[in-house]
């Protein structure tokens, strides 16, 4: 492994030696290992060796170029408030991953992905829209949390534009883009959906915030009191084996895993207790102030990942694994039991901790393994490149926030630089090259080199005036392009 200290922008997202942000991505993801091995016992010992292994093997992302494939299916993966570093390949020392260390290593870790905000709803907006969530009505809500708003069925959506093209569309899992009867995903370009319609429920008995029961097939209820995640898997597996015939099909596979409740399968003591204060009108109950722990998170998060790996071997089983392509993320950062050193804040924060998730992705026909990219990357950006790949062009009347990077992964294009841009009530965000702007809630405008300083400690506002003052002026710019806020919201 080589390593320079300085590199020009095109070395830094092409060239052979690693980039510093790659370095000391495979340094902490090796040093957590050995942590969380010296915890763990020899047991652990050997799973936190290879999840270290694949880290320090990686190369740099190149393209492989001259290789032609069909139209991929598209596996979608998305955990909820998962943090960035609960992965054992991205650093977690006491959380094994095996199955999605696995396809990391098959595929192409990103180190510098972000989600397109800080919490489950806006994130979903700008990933089924490809646009900031500023954009529309719905996504201004933090997270959406009654019907009053939700995603309109005539904006035009990922699904919507792949089934145009003759792509086969279902969602599985969480929507949480608003409620029934104004909004759902058959009203916004799946032919299915199987799942829940909000922000979380309760693992086995399927009670949502207010008590209702939150589990659909199509827009009608249906019941099934096994634990959620078993259920997603199931469903998820029968789809990836099912038979479309010549289409391609487009699969939002949306787990709750691990959000709130902290209830891992079997736990129905502790989901009896929950019941019953979701029944007696308590609306924290689902929230779980009073319970969870670092072990019960670690439980589940080990839970989400072989749960992927089923659906992995599904896929694998079907013969369709070389010309699918599969992409895993979170929807935004995680919560209080999740492990994001090196990296401050977390959900609901535009911190690095708040919006910056593991993601990988893996197209067996076209993209190579062990490889890994610290090119900035958001959500919206995956919206315009899975429609690139899956020959479907962008409403004009609506257009896109994020970039393809169809160029960057199969022919080796550098992208060209451009400004990341996030927005919460109380905090606003940009990001420009290595550089971050970042007003929080105290107000005072800080500025970060990310590729010295990932943990947001070295205010570089006073230093950098100049740098300062453009970027905040180039969020201001967007923001003044987007919907305000309610007022009094």
């Amino acid at each position: 492994m080589t390593f320079r200290d300085a590199q020009t922008p095109s070395e830094k997202r092409s060239g052979t030696p690693l980039s510093r942000r790659a370095f000391t991505t495979a340094v902490g993801a090796t040093a957590a290992t050995a942590a969380g091995m010296a915890v763990a016992g020899p047991a652990a010992a050997t799973a936190g060796t290879t999840a270290a292994d694949d880290v320090t093997r990686e190369r740099p992302f190149r393209a492989a170029r001259g290789r032609h494939a069909r139209r991929p299916n598209i596996l979608f993966i998305l955990g909820d408030d998962l943090g960035w570093a609960d992965l054992s390949s991205y650093g977690s020392p006491h959380i094994r991953t095996p199955h999605l260390d696995r396809l990391a290593r098959q595929g192409v870790r990103f180190t510098d992905a972000y989600s397109g905000s800080a919490t489950c709803s806006p994130t979903r907006f700008s990933l089924y829209t490809g646009r900031y969530p500023g954009r529309t009505k719905g996504g201004l809500a933090e997270p959406i949390a009654d019907r009053s708003v939700g995603l309109e069925s005539t904006h035009p959506t990922l699904a919507s534009l792949l089934r145009g093209v003759g792509y086969a569309t279902a969602l599985i899992g969480k929507w949480h883009c608003g409620y029934l009867p104004d909004y759902s995903p058959t009203r916004s370009g799946y032919d299915e959906f199987f799942g829940n319609f909000g922000g979380a429920l309760e693992y086995y008995s399927k009670l949502g915030l207010a008590g209702e029961y939150d589990l659909y097939e199509g827009d009608a209820e249906y019941k099934d009191l096994r634990y959620y995640t078993r259920v997603l898997t199931e469903r998820a597996s029968a789809y990836v084996q099912r038979d479309h015939g010549d289409r391609p099909w487009l699969l939002n596979l949306n787990f709750t895993t691990p959000h709130w409740p902290w209830i891992a399968d079997g736990d129905t003591e502790a989901s009896a207790e929950i019941v019953r204060r979701i029944k007696a009108g308590d609306r924290s109950a689902l929230r779980h102030g009073d319970g969870g722990s670092v072990e019960k998170y670690t439980e589940m998060v080990e839970d989400l990942d072989r749960s992927v790996g089923e659906v992995l071997t599904a896929l694998k089983r079907s013969g369709q694994e070389k010309d699918t392509l599969v992409f895993f993320a979170s929807d935004n950062g995680g919560e209080r039991f999740s492990y994001n050193w090196p990296l401050a804040g977390s959900k609901s924060s535009l911190q690095e901790g708040g919006i910056r998730v593991p993601s990988v992705l893996r197209w067996p026909a076209r993209i190579e393994g062990h490889q890994v990219s610290d090119l900035p990357v958001f959500s919206p950006d995956w919206t315009a490149t899975l429609l690139e790949l899956g020959g479907a062009r962008p409403d004009p009347a609506h257009p896109l926030d994020g970039i393809s990077l169809a160029g960057y992964l199969l022919r080796g294009e550098t992208p060209k630089e451009r400004d990341l841009f996030w927005r919460v009530r109380g905090e606003r965000a940009l990001r420009r090259g290595d550089w971050k702007y970042y007003r929080g809630r105290s107000g005072a405008d800080q500025l970060f080199n990310l590729a010295d300083d990932r943990r947001e400690q070295a205010d570089r506002a006073k230093a950098e005036p100049e740098r300062l003052a453009a970027l905040r002026a180039s969020w201001e710019r967007t923001d003044s392009g987007l919907l305000p806020y309610p007022t009094g919201s």
